[in-house]
């Protein structure tokens, strides 16, 4: 099998077919495109849970644990209140290492007025550099739970921020002397910055408050994956716009170095959103400062189009995602 994510037929035919459903509590478990399981506690408060392994990147990579985890939580409308750790460690780790990365763990933990809860570390000849898997937890009135099966006909999609975020950043910082080879110290130092872009949680507040249906983090795959995961999960069609779709020019030099394609690529930081008012919701993130576009619609149709000019082309199944081309 390929390296990244699982192809989703076989992941619903060896993972999710092989899965039951047997707690009440348990209210959304393993599904395409469905990133948290929710558990109920109360009558009317739910507990959502996620868990991400980071394995694309070793520099930043405590911060950047914490961001793609606490991300799933926020997409499903749900408060963050804490993350789990498991960390594995070569043997030729120092403690010097380990102790920046937990500091970046908390510094980041405390801007999202988070916490650690738990965890594991081990140092073994399993792994050859570092490996975090983080499991966040959060809460939500049951009332107030979204999942991307809520998405509806006839919505539409906003994308914040830009696609490419994240791994135009880990592409900047683990390759950065090879990249400046080729472009101006400048842009390499704001691709490596596009970092501080990398939590959604702000605009999932907005979003929840202005009444979206659903929203999806975009992470492994791209845009794409993410916009077929959202139609499949509600099992509808979508036609969108390519030029609407927001990319900063970093990204595009980036991938076009690497001969990545930008909208296959990792993307936390930018948030998918399906909302029945799209331009009333980008005017909200941009009175907050944050940059939105609307995409494009869904449909009740089963067909997912992507629209460039006078050509369109069907959208395709998720693809590995391109950062595993340059980083192995």
């Amino acid at each position: 099998m390929k390296i990244g994510k699982l192809a989703e037929p076989i992941l619903i035919r060896s993972v999710i077919k092989q899965l039951s459903h047997r707690r009440d509590e348990v209210l959304s478990g393993p599904a395409v495109g469905q990133d948290c399981g929710v558990i109920e506690v109360e009558p009317d408060e739910v507990i959502v849970m996620s868990t991400d392994p980071i394995t694309g990147t070793t520099k930043d990579i405590g911060a950047h644990s914490v961001y793609i985890t606490v991300n799933d939580l926020a997409a499903a409308g749900s408060e963050p209140i804490g993350i789990m750790l498991s960390i594995m460690l070569p043997e030729r780790i120092s403690e010097q290492k380990l102790r920046i990365m937990m500091q970046d763990v908390e510094d980041t933990c405390a801007k999202l007025n988070i916490e650690v809860i738990g965890g594991h570390t081990e140092i073994t000849n399993v792994v050859n550099q570092p490996v975090i898997t983080v499991t966040g937890v959060g809460k939500t009135k049951k009332s107030e739970l979204m999942i991307t099966s809520q998405i509806k006909a006839n919505q539409d999609i906003v994308v914040t921020k830009w696609i490419g975020l994240e791994a135009t950043a880990i592409l900047a910082k683990e390759k950065e002397e090879e990249l400046l080879k080729r472009y101006p110290k400048e842009l390499v130092d704001t691709a490596r910055d596009f970092a501080s872009y990398l939590s959604v949680v702000e605009e999932a507040k907005i979003a929840k408050a202005h009444g979206a249906s659903a929203m999806h983090d975009i992470t492994e795959g791209g845009v794409f994956g993410a916009l077929w995961e959202m139609a499949s999960s509600a099992d509808l069609g979508l036609e969108v716009d390519l030029k609407a779709i927001p990319i900063r020019q970093e990204t595009v030099e980036v991938c076009e170095y690497f001969g990545l394609n930008p909208y296959q690529i990792m993307s936390s930081g930018s948030m998918m959103i399906a909302t029945d008012d799209g331009a009333g919701l980008v005017r909200k993130l941009e009175e907050k400062g944050i940059h939105g576009s609307v995409v494009g619609r869904t449909n009740d149709g089963n067909d997912r189009i992507l629209m460039n000019g006078e050509e369109q082309r069907y959208l395709d199944r998720p693809q590995p995602d391109e950062l595993y081309k340059v980083m192995g």
